[in-house]
Order: C-alpha cells, then structure tokens, then sequence
C-alpha cells in the first residue's frame, strides 16, 4: 500500500487561554487562506513535493497491473508479448519510479514544514516583541509557549496533507478507470460501501474535534503547570511544597492520559471502520465475479487487480473523512496562533519574510557608540499614563534628567514609579506628554532608549537557562576584560571568582541557580557591560544588603575606579554616569543630585535630601521606613 507523507499522530501539547476557551477566537479569514499562504512562500519545496507523491502513487498501479498479467499468463488469458521476465522488467521500474518518487519526498517534506515553522515562529515571536514591554501576554507563558509546538505544526502538515489527497486521488481516478474498463458493473459494486463510510467520517468530524480539543486543553494545563513549577523553584522549596507539587503534576497527567486515551482510540475506530470497508468492497467483488468467472469474461488476472485496486479507492475514501476533520482543527490552531498577534492582521502569520534556515546567518549589527548617541539632557514634559480600566497610573509627570546626575524616584508601594519608569523607556505606552533626548523629542522610546544610550534593570530581573556569560552579552560582542570590569561595578567579582566554573557557570531557569542579590547584580552587570549614557535602576537593591549596595554605588562613582581585569589597583578613568533610580533605600536617597517624590501618581515635591526632609511630609515619611499605601 502506499505510505503517505505523515502519519496521524497523537496531537502535541496545545494551550488555552484561562479565561476564553481557544475554539471561540474568531478570526475572519478562511483557514484555507493561510494554508495557501505557506504554500506561495515556498512554492518550490510544495510542487515538487506534489509532483513527487502523484510519481510514488502512480507507480503503485503498475504491481496491481503486473499482478493481473501475471495470473492471466498462468492461466492462458495474457497477451502473446507478456512472459514472466518481461513482467519483471516492468515491476522492477515501478519499484525504481516509486523510489524516485519517495526521494523526491525525503527532500521537500521536511524543508517545506521546518521553513513554514520557522516563518510562523518569527511572525509570532516579531509580532511579541513589537508590544510595548510591560505588556502582558495574552494568555499563560506556558500556554503561549504551546502556540509555537504543536499548533505551528498544524498548518504545514495539512498543505503536505493535501498532496496526499491529491496524490490519492489521481491513484482512485486512474483506478477506477482501470477497473471500468475490465467490468463496469462490479466496479461500481465495489464502489458501493464508499457512500456510508463517508457518511461516518463526515457525522465523526465533531467528536473527533471535541476529543482532540479536550486532549489538547488537558495537555496545555500539563505544560503551564510544569512552567509556572520552574518559575517558582525557590518559593516551592521554602513552603516545603515539593509533595503537593507533584500530587498535583500526577492529577494532571493522569487527566491528560485519560482524554489522549479516549481520542486515540476514537480515532483507532474510526480507522477500523475505513480499513474495513475495502474488505466489505472486495467481498462483494468476489460474490459478483463468480459467476463472470464461470462465464470467461472476468479472469483471475483481473480478480486479483481489482483486490488491489480497491485498497486504493478506500484509502482515499478515508482520506477524505480525515482531511475534513483536520481542516477544522487547523481552523482552530489559526485562532489560537492569532491571539499571539495581538490585534495585528491575522494573515501576518503567515506574512512573508527571510528565515535562516540553512546557509550562512546574517550577522547581527550592534551599534558602535558614538557621539550621536551621547546624552546631555533627558526631559520629561507633562506625561500621562493611566492603566486600562483605572484611574491609576501617573499624571502630568515633568522632570529634567542633567548628564552626570544621579536622580532618584521615591514614594509609597503603588505611587506610580515603576510605571514612570516603563513609560520613559517605552515599555508602557504613554497617554500623553512628550519625552526629549537633547531637546529633540523621542517619538518611539521603545526602540530609541536602548543601548548604547539607555540601559535598564527591572524589579525582578530575569536571567536564561544559560552560562553566566551568555546571560551578560546577550551576543553583544565583548570580551572576558569588559565582563569583569562589569562585574566588578556590579560588585559580582568575587562571587564568580568563587563560582566552580566562572563565566561558564550554567545559571539554571531564571536565574534559579543563583541567590536573589547575585541575580540583581548579574542583571547590573549586563547593564554595565553595555556602557550606556543612561543607567535606568527600578529598585535594583532591593535584594542587595546595606554594604553591598553601598559599594556598589561607590564603585560605580568612584571617578578613579579601580579595575579589576588585572587585579591591579592603576584603574582607569571613567566619566560619571546619568542615572535614573528608583528606590526607597538611604545609601541612594543620599548619594541623589535629585529626588522625585511621587504621591498618588503625581509628583509631591522635588529636590535634595536635605530640602526634602525640611519641608516634605510626604518624603520624611519614606526616610522612617513607611512605604505603605
């Protein structure tokens, strides 16, 4: 029988969002559309996969053909130029054409799907990365995660699908002609149990969609759980949670094992019913063919080709009843991939552009610092940013960043500084106002505000599953002397010197290896190895101790800082840096050319420490420690 391109294989882990079930997404554009989509952007790969499967199935006539001759020359019934090594020859070159056939498919399956991959994994990912920063997904990291497994899978595998329905549909075609032409009664006896099988399949389609669905959401709670899990390690292990943990994980498991069960073997059944059918067709054959037999005017030979043929005919029956099934699924796989878009055209998905998927990688261009990028002044002019659905947020924020100071940003837990913050960065997108770097206004902070002018740590840094060093560049091409000058201001130096393995040492999820204060030094490191013109701290040494976040601001102004590349105590001169923090602690609050007192999303009052002692409630409150709303 013939083999086509891929399998039915047990579904890949999937998600749903928490609040909106995946199947109500509405996209407003044909599924075909997007199936069409990743046939045009690699047309190539997809003809040539389809010339190569209608070649393999087209060569899978000639046996049942030979088969007939072979029977009828054993019986006398063979044409006078047929014998036994002819026979042979032509077997011999259907298996060769067969082959050449499933050559041409090993080369075009794979680049056709890993490219389609790879388009639909940079259109999500591109589409991610364009959203303002602290914007949160849609849905659950682990659930978003799922979109790039299993549902990207959907699409490509249903395009290669459809050469197998075309593949097996000129096999059916050239069969049943074949078949016709020896006895058109008998054929369309065979043909008869095809109608009900299609009736199955086609009345199937909705259950077999509702097991999948249900198969998938219990495989995404598995895969969210086992996500969420990595990103609280420390929190599990300091509750003593372990146990409860894993009670859970064995819950969900046993859930998913239960729904996967249930849809394989719904779908075993079903394929027992389409397999099955070709034994009802060729039962009927034999009944029907008796009597011709007896009469001469139906051989052996051609008993014998059409128990072959009929497979064929099945099997496209039943390719029918699948592919309808599927096309809904992958319907419901676009939807999914959608919400990623976050409100972009959904046909961007499938949106053309370079994948790298084979050759040469383009190189990656960081710029070069320069004067054009040197800071002098960062204003912010009356901005306004209010969160969605609430009147919380900052209002009519205005403040002067001058090179060289050090302002700091204060107030209770909720006053608006961390929004501030994003805001100026782009991070969050601001309502009104205008911010300027130099006098000249930045229309796009999100793209402008990053190195080598800006360089930001936030409240809770985040660190790869990946060497220390790794975790620092982020493939910025520096050397090891630029790390341990960036890890000496970050006052990390000799916790690495400690590290067994240095630089190399792999700092688990989320930085999960390492202590609270050794992952906001880190990211101070990654911060530092960049040299901005303006540092951006959000309450950077709020895990740190009072000695170590001193030192660090020591080491950080100290205008002879000592280097420690060398070990020697030379050092070499560094211009002051700007900064921007956010903080509440006194080593800060002290060291301050400038300090922001935010109250309610607006500024209390503004000045030195001492000047804000004297008149300002709002900040002698902070500096006895009262933080709370």
């Amino acid at each position: 029988m013939p083999v086509k391109n891929k399998e039915n294989k047990t579904e890949n882990n999937t998600g749903k969002n928490k609040e909106k079930n995946d199947e109500s997404v509405e996209v407003g554009v044909p599924t075909w559309k997007f199936i069409w989509g990743l046939i045009s952007f690699r047309s190539r790969y997809y003809t040539l996969n389809n010339l190569s499967f209608v070649l393999m199935m087209l060569g899978w006539l000639v046996p049942g053909l030979v088969t007939k001759a072979f029977f009828d020359l054993l019986t006398g019934d063979a044409p006078a130029h047929f014998n036994i090594v002819s026979l042979l020859a032509i077997l011999v070159a259907s298996g060769l054409v067969r082959v050449f056939g499933v050559f041409g498919l090993v080369r075009t399956n794979t680049p056709f799907e890993y490219h389609s991959h790879a388009l639909m994994h940079s259109n999500m990912l591109g589409r991610i990365l364009q959203q303002p920063g602290a914007r949160s997904l849609p849905e659950s990291p682990g659930a978003a995660t799922s979109r790039f497994n299993g549902d990207v899978s959907e699409l490509p595998l249903f395009a290669l699908w459809i050469n197998d329905l075309i593949g097996a549909l000129v096999l059916a075609v050239a069969a049943a002609t074949i078949m016709m032409s020896i006895d058109p009664w008998i054929t369309m006896w065979a043909f008869a149990p095809m109608l009900p099988i299609l009736l199955v399949a086609n009345s199937a389609t909705s259950r077999v969609e509702r097991y999948r669905r249900v198969t998938r959401e219990a495989s995404a709670r598995v895969v969210g759980f086992i996500a969420e899990t990595f990103g609280s390690v420390q929190a599990i292990k300091v509750a003593n949670a372990e146990p409860r943990i894993i009670s859970r994980f064995n819950v969900l498991n046993e859930r998913r094992r239960q729904t996967a069960l249930a849809d394989r073997l719904f779908n075993e059944i079903l394929g027992s019913i389409f397999r099955n059918s070709g034994s009802i067709g060729t039962g009927l054959v034999l009944l029907l063919a008796s009597r011709s037999l007896q009469e001469g005017t139906f051989t052996v030979g051609d008993l014998a080709l059409f128990t072959t043929y009929l497979g064929f005919l099945t099997d496209f029956v039943g390719l029918v009843g699948f592919m309808w099934a599927r096309y809904k699924q992958a319907g419901v796989a676009v939807g999914r991939m959608s919400r990623l878009l976050s409100g972009a055209p959904p046909m961007n998905l499938v949106k053309p552009a370079p994948v790298y998927m084979d050759g040469t990688l383009p190189d990656v261009l960081y710029p070069v610092k320069g004067p054009s990028h040197r800071l002098e002044r960062l204003e912010i002019r009356d901005v306004t940013c209010l969160h969605p659905g609430s009147s919380r947020g900052i209002e009519h924020i205005s403040f002067t960043v001058e090179r060289g100071s050090f302002t700091v940003i204060t107030g209770r837990v909720g006053s608006g500084k961390t929004t501030l913050v994003r805001v100026i960065l782009g991070l969050l997108p601001k309502d009104s106002g205008e911010i300027l770097w130099n006098g000249m206004v930045v229309e796009d902070p999100a793209d402008f505000l990053t190195p080598p002018r800006s360089a930001y740590t936030a409240q809770i840094p985040r660190l790869f599953s990946n060497s220390l060093r790794d975790n620092l560049l982020l493939g910025l091409p520096k050397s090891d002397d630029d790390i341990r000058e960036a890890l000496y201001s970050a006052v990390l130096d000799t916790d690495v010197a400690e590290f067994k393995d240095a630089l190399d040492t792999m700092v688990g999820p989320k930085g999960v290896k390492l202590s609270g204060g050794q992952i906001q030094r880190s990211a101070a490191a990654r911060m530092f190895v960049r040299t901005p013109e303006l540092l951006v701290f959000d309450d950077l040494s709020s895990a740190l101790d009072v000695e170590t976040e001193r030192t660090m601001w020591e080491r950080l102004f100290n205008s002879e800082k000592k280097s420690s590349v060398n070990g020697n105590s030379n050092g070499s001169l560094h211009e002051r840096p700007t900064c921007l923090v956010v903080s509440h602690r006194r080593a800060a609050l002290r060291r301050a050319d400038q300090i922001i007192v935010l109250k309610d999303g607006c500024i209390e009052d503004r000045g030195t420490l001492d000047t804000l002692l004297e008149r300002s409630a709002e900040m002698k409150r902070l500096w006895e420690g009262d933080f709370t709303s």
